[in-house]
């Protein structure tokens, strides 16, 4: 599996950890983000990683800032575009499961109950239910443009 991944300066050892966690379980990491801690905008980072997603050639996205928040919003924004932010491991099973997200995001600076990396595990070992969800998922994007 094919990943991009962006950061601003608020999730630099957020997205190491990240990288590192998917590197060992096979995937394949484009790091896009930034490396230390000077400050960058946001918006330009997630808008840059959604729109090479866009490109092809990637089977999901990773984004994180400081809470997850403002690069989640800011992913969204970008069509065909559906960027989840978990809070623990239910709601990562859940979101892929219900929603189909091709983007999920994290905060550097948060102190989530479960690990990022076990939310990631829950994430990609969970299914698309498809069916109802579907359904759903095409109102979701319908809302575009």
């Amino acid at each position: 599996m094919k990943i991009i991944i962006g950061n601003d300066h608020g999730a630099v050892e957020l997205k190491q950890r990240i990288i590192k966690h998917l590197e060992s379980k096979g995937f394949e990491c484009e790091n896009i983000g930034v490396d230390s801690d000077a400050s960058v905008d946001y918006p330009d980072i997630a808008e840059k990683a959604c729109r090479q997603f866009n490109d092809g050639g990637y089977d999901y996205g990773i984004l994180c800032c400081g809470t997850g928040i403002g690069i989640s919003i800011s992913a969204n924004k970008i069509d065909g575009i559906r960027c989840s932010l978990p809070q623990d491991c239910f709601a990562a099973q859940a979101t892929r499961a219900h929603n189909n997200p091709n983007f999920i995001a994290f905060g550097g600076r948060i102190e989530y109950k479960d690990k990022v990396e076990d939310m990631l595990d829950s994430f990609f070992d969970t299914e698309f239910e498809g069916g109802r969800h579907q359904t759903r998922v095409d109102k979701i994007m319908g809302l575009e443009g």
